[in-house]
């Protein structure tokens, strides 16, 4: 699954959005009460650090176990540094891709779909980690590929 790069958050853009105090069932469903709970900012949601904070839209198959689908917008921040069991963006030998970064026992980028091969970071590979996914936004109307 590769990346494309749409560029960086504006901190100073806010536009809050109603927040309903109950939640909605995915089971069985129950009835709408139209309470609300306060306005959420998606910003303040989905942003801890605006300056190191860049969306990227994700193409490919290979992170569809995790729910990442192409044309998905990944919310990226570069000042987490990136742990054993993280989504990240990776710059492999110059190319971006997203995938899970596993630390142990060795290094290695897993993809989340078995159509797909984990990579083992060897010698003479460049990895650099580009950031932590840290959020993924879908657009419903579009969810076929």
């Amino acid at each position: 699954m590769q990346t494309q790069l749409l560029g960086q958050l504006d901190p100073a853009t806010h536009f809050p959005l109603p927040l309903f105090l109950e939640s909605v069932q995915a089971g069985f469903p129950s009835p709408a009460q139209d309470y609300i709970e306060k306005t959420l900012d998606l910003n303040e949601l989905c942003i801890r650090h605006p300056s190191a904070t860049f969306l990227v839209r994700a193409s490919g198959l290979s992170m569809i176990g995790v729910g990442i689908y192409p044309g998905d917008i990944l919310v990226v921040d570069r000042s987490i540094t990136a742990e054993h069991g993280h989504i990240v963006i990776a710059c492999l030998n110059g190319e971006m891709t997203v995938k899970e970064l596993c630390t142990k026992p060795t290094y290695r980028l897993i993809p989340h779909n078995p159509k797909y091969q984990l990579i083992e970071i060897t010698d003479g590979l460049e990895l650099d980690i580009f950031g932590v996914v840290t959020n993924v936004i879908k657009n419903m109307l579009n969810r076929h590929v």
